[in-house]
């Protein structure tokens, strides 16, 4: 049976995780990310959240998916069956009611009916599951308000301050007597109160508008608190806004302060403001009705302040001294970059601890990935970012992410990737260079060898790791023994053409993990073929057989390797890539003549990240990557030529049936769509 969280002093650090589970609504069409992740239809994924020795599971116990219709029609089943589950681990949940959401579509965030709705849910939830003793009624109410009341992007899609008000003070009375409700039921239960905290700064000039940013964002919790009062310094705008004197002390009179100030925390969450609108391209300029601005974020400008979840974390502190969590600090990402996120989030939370912050947990979030982010939820491309579990798999193929996890709540090291330096410290981040001088970390830990001799291909990859912030070693041969080489190995990266055996050996003696390449070569069948990590390997050409053997070799002396076959690769450049062959053949005038194949072509930016990702995971044995559906050669090699605008009528195939080296996987999909 599983126990309220406790609050006394001084806890332990726990470690959270959760799922994101936005329904949003965009006009008349819906997106429900546990659906699009396959979440509503696992109730195992609860015990992957138990095995990673989390103390409790922001848990999706949302209002839109349970009783749509109202309490009295409520459809418990899909809650009842993973609350148990969890239940069972000894995991508290964290129930979320409402979600980036304008909860079921008989309501919105402007309509009265949204409070009374919600509440009347929230006593349900309560009566029905009396072991659940923390809620979060709605999660982060300033920010959905923004996005679905000031800036239109969310149903309703509204644009004025008003209406944003409107929302916001609907959001936040339905949680304050949410909890009332739940209290009746469970007087024990506390109040989990999420919110986006990102920081704004900006040149001198735009010192106004930062400061309004600045103290906006901290509204929710200041309401809440029953803050707002005449002396607060957003009182005269949300009266202008449209705020009476009745709706800001009735938050006063009512006041609910959160048991724990849930704090989201994004690397771009941090927005700098610059008159200089020379300086940054024109989709970054916005302003108010006194400036025009380039609206960015602080951690792309050189010189421009920023801060991390260390900096955050203090202010809350010092603005409430409360008891703090950070409740998202989910990263799109590389792998290594995410395992970097998590970390220095865990480092911030226990440095802040030793200074005296009440920090109770980090959360890892979003633990089945993400969809359609990038876009803020308004488009539906089919793009699905990865958390602690990759769900482009048959099964949610756990991450290097889920080894962290289960690293920092049992109180084991971490691996030495997720310790150096990330992106947002390194000097590739900088898109903007405006003042200050250059200020990074170089990358560090054990270096990754790349064996191959100079060309396209390696260049690419080291061109990939550096982007990453990977430690490299180059070498033409690897040596007999990994020792040898002036750097601590973690991994060798064996390119196609370079020297074999050596590498085998050296991986076998050292233990360290090997990834090589090798390519569809090792298959040709006919046309309707598509070939899996399951099938077996009929190579028809000396190419193709030498290429087995090396597989063969690979996986049978060296336990940690990882072989990533694929498709023709393009984007390159050099003799090797079919796509620059073919540019340059039809710039020259000259025909080129292909036989009749199904291919799959894959992207060398995509083949090496997506294998880097792989690498570590863990993830050993054979895996192929391609790009999605086969095509014919000559149809993919017009479609390259019509993309540079090169006349593509000198591409033909030859005579005879097509043969196919076409490539799928059993194993996931994880390569974004084709795109010559």
């Amino acid at each position: 049976m599983t126990t309220p969280l406790n609050l006394p002093d001084r806890p332990p650090l726990h470690l959270w995780a959760g799922l994101e589970p936005t329904v949003s609504r965009v006009r008349d069409w819906q997106l429900d990310q546990l659906h699009l992740t396959g979440t509503d239809e696992r109730p195992e994924d609860m015990d992957r959240l138990a095995d990673l020795g989390v103390h409790a599971v922001r848990f999706p116990l949302l209002w839109e998916r349970t009783a749509p219709q109202g309490p009295e029609r409520a459809d418990w089943r899909w809650a009842d069956v993973r609350l148990e589950r969890l239940q069972a681990r000894g995991v508290q949940p964290i129930a979320g009611l409402v979600h980036h959401g304008s909860g079921p579509r008989g309501t919105h965030l402007l309509d009265p009916g949204f409070v009374t709705g919600l509440v009347e849910y929230a006593r349900a939830v309560a009566r029905r599951y009396p072991h659940v003793t923390a809620y979060t009624p709605v999660n982060e109410p300033l920010t959905t308000a923004r996005f679905s009341a000031l800036y239109g992007h969310w149903y309703p899609h509204a644009r004025s301050e008003a209406s944003c008000w409107t929302a916001l003070k609907h959001q936040l009375q339905a949680t304050v007597l949410a909890m009332r409700a739940v209290r009746d039921v469970q007087p024990g239960a506390q109040l989990i109160q999420t919110e986006d905290l990102g920081k704004t700064f900006s040149t001198p000039d735009l010192a106004q508008q930062a400061d309004f940013e600045n103290e906006r964002r901290w509204l929710s919790f200041d309401l809440l608190s029953g803050r707002v009062t005449p002396e607060h310094r957003m009182w005269g705008h949300l009266r202008w806004a449209g705020a009476t004197e009745r709706d800001l002390w009735w938050f006063v009179e009512h006041a609910c302060p959160p048991d724990v100030l849930g704090l989201n925390v994004y690397v771009t969450g941090e927005r700098f403001l610059d008159s200089r609108l020379e300086r940054y391209p024109l989709h970054t300029r916005g302003g108010n009705s006194r400036d025009e601005y380039a609206d960015v974020e602080a951690v792309r400008v050189r010189g421009a302040a920023h801060g991390g979840p260390a900096a955050r974390l203090a202010e809350a502190h010092e603005r409430y001294a409360r008891p703090l969590a950070l409740t998202e600090v989910h990263l799109h990402c590389t792998r290594e970059e995410q395992l970097r996120w998590l970390w220095q989030a865990w480092q911030a939370a226990q440095a802040a601890r030793v200074a005296g912050v009440d920090v109770r947990a980090v959360t890892a979030w979003s633990a089945l990935g993400a969809c359609e982010w990038n876009s803020l939820l308004t488009r539906q491309d089919g793009q699905y970012e990865s958390g602690l579990w990759d769900v482009r798999a048959p099964q949610p193929r756990p991450t290097a992410l889920v080894r962290l996890a289960q690293a920092l709540s049992s109180g084991a090291p971490p691996a030495p990737i997720a310790t150096t330096a990330g992106w947002w410290a390194r000097p590739e981040r900088h898109l903007y260079p405006v003042d200050g001088p250059e200020e990074h970390e170089r990358p560090g830990g054990p270096a990754l060898l790349i064996v191959g001799a100079p060309g396209p291909l390696r260049t690419q990859l080291l061109s990939r790791c550096a982007l990453r912030g990977l430690r490299v070693q180059t070498a033409a041969r690897c040596p007999d023994h990994l020792t040898d080489l002036p750097e601590p190995t973690w991994a060798v990266a064996h390119l196609p053409g370079a020297p074999q055996g050596a590498a085998t050996r050296a991986c076998a003696e050292a233990q360290v993990p090997l990834l090589t390449f090798t390519s569809a070569d090792i298959f040709s069948g006919p046309p309707d073929s598509v070939w899996t990590e399951r099938d077996h390997p009929v190579p028809t050409s000396v190419r193709g057989q030498r290429q087995l053997g090396w597989e063969q070799a690979a996986l049978g002396e060296v336990p940690g390797a990882l072989v990533v076959r694929s498709g023709p690769t393009f984007g390159q450049g050099g003799v090797a890539d079919l796509a620059a062959r073919l540019r340059r053949r039809a710039a020259q005038g000259e025909p080129t003549v292909l036989a009749r194949r199904w291919i799959t072509p894959v992207h060398a930016q995509d083949l090496f990240d997506t294998a880097l990702d792989l690498l570590i995971d863990g993830e050993t044995g054979v895996w192929h990557l391609s790009s999605g559906p086969a095509v014919l050669n000559m149809d993919w090699a017009r479609q390259v030529l019509r993309a540079a605008h090169v006349p593509a009528g000198g591409v033909r195939c030859a005579g005879g049936t097509p043969t196919s080296q076409a490539l799928g996987s059993v194993r996931g999909w994880p390569l974004r769509p084709l795109t010559p």
